[in-house]
């Protein structure tokens, strides 16, 4: 495998890495401040966007040419696994196109603005 590609694999696991401790710490805030479903869901919509943008950040340094394209990539690599994640575990998907959309541009464009501003 070319060194580019083990990169990226060691980003998108960086940035999975990331969003296990953040959900972790969001966990423990629902669980003890009693918040609700409402402030869970964008807890987990700003760890989507948190992830991507620190992995965008990671691989935009090591690419160090087209830096935007790096992130694009690692920000679509982890809504596919992330989607592939949850056919895995619920065997369907539990949500609409439009939430789908919606998690895909704030996968992508976390990436990308994190390629960005490396």
């Amino acid at each position: 495998m070319s060194r580019k590609v083990m990169w990226m694999l060691k980003t998108i696991l960086a940035s999975y890495i990331i969003t296990a401790i953040l959900l972790l710490i969001l966990t423990f805030f629902v669980y003890k401040f009693e918040l609700g479903e409402k402030i869970a869901s964008a807890g987990i919509v700003a760890i989507y966007v948190i992830s991507t943008l620190i992995g965008g950040l990671i691989i935009g340094k090591i690419g160090q040419t087209r830096r935007f394209i790096w992130g694009i990539s690692l920000g679509i690599i982890y809504f596919l696994l992330l989607l592939l994640i949850t056919l895995g575990v619920y065997r369907s998907i539990n949500s609409d196109m439009s939430n789908l959309i919606t998690t895909w541009i704030l996968c992508v464009g976390g990436g990308m603005i994190g390629g960005m501003i490396s």
